[in-house]
């Protein structure tokens, strides 16, 4: 890691520590099952101290972004994965095809709701929206690979496309996953199907009504419609 980087990330650490709060850390530890430490900084407190560094001007360069942040994901704070999810977001602009091998350590490494969520819809759902082609390759590997949290991604890549929501894909995921005991996709089939019924309701309801879906995923996924 070069100079300038080594720099970048010693003033972050330096910033995040001088803020941290050791009572409210131990909070934010509990509430995510004790699986990760926590310097003790809220949300918006800590992208009031995140600001200077996803300045335009001051961000790394785009081919050092995939070192900084495994560099980063690797520390135990998770405050520094929240972190690098952001400068991640900050060059959805400037995306390459490689790019989607980055996402895919960062779903598959630490992996937990908070961050995947993230993940999935601004990083990946803007991938997929610039390499529509990859879409259904990265769908399947993802739907194989019995990762329940890249499986999660799999539905959640689209949760912000609106209109735009490719229903042939979301529905062959979905009826892959039927029958799954898992929390965490039956929650996401919910979710994503609930998301889209504010565009398309009535494809929302015939699809509900003639799928098997968990009581769950059903129960989320109506819940705007009534």
């Amino acid at each position: 890691m070069n100079t300038i980087l080594k720099a970048f990330i010693n003033i972050l650490e330096i910033e995040l520590v001088q803020h941290s709060n050791p009572k409210i850390a131990l909070e934010q530890k509990a509430y995510m099952r004790n699986q990760f430490e926590y310097y003790g900084i809220k949300s918006a407190e800590r992208r009031e101290i995140q600001k200077p560094f996803l300045i335009k001007q001051f961000l790394p360069k785009k081919d050092e972004l995939g070192e900084i942040v495994i560099f980063l994901w690797e520390k135990p704070q998770r405050d520094y994965q929240y972190f690098s999810q952001e400068l991640a977001f900050k060059y959805v602009k400037h995306l390459e095809k490689k790019d989607i091998k980055l996402y895919e350590y960062m779903v598959t490494h630490k992996s937990w709701w908070d961050t995947v969520d993230f993940i999935a819809a601004k990083l990946m759902g803007e991938y997929f929206i610039k390499f529509p082609e990859q879409r259904t390759i990265y769908v399947k590997k993802w739907i194989d690979s019995n990762n329940i949290w890249l499986q999660r991604c799999a539905l959640l890549f689209q949760l912000k496309y609106k209109e735009n929501l490719d229903t042939d894909i979301l529905g062959s995921v979905i009826n892959s996953l039927l029958g799954s005991k898992e929390f965490f996709i039956n929650k996401a089939i919910g979710w994503i199907l609930r998301e889209y019924s504010k565009t398309n309701p009535i494809w929302v309801i015939e699809f509900a009504d003639k799928t098997a879906l968990s009581n769950l995923s059903k129960k989320e996924a109506l819940k705007l419609i009534g």
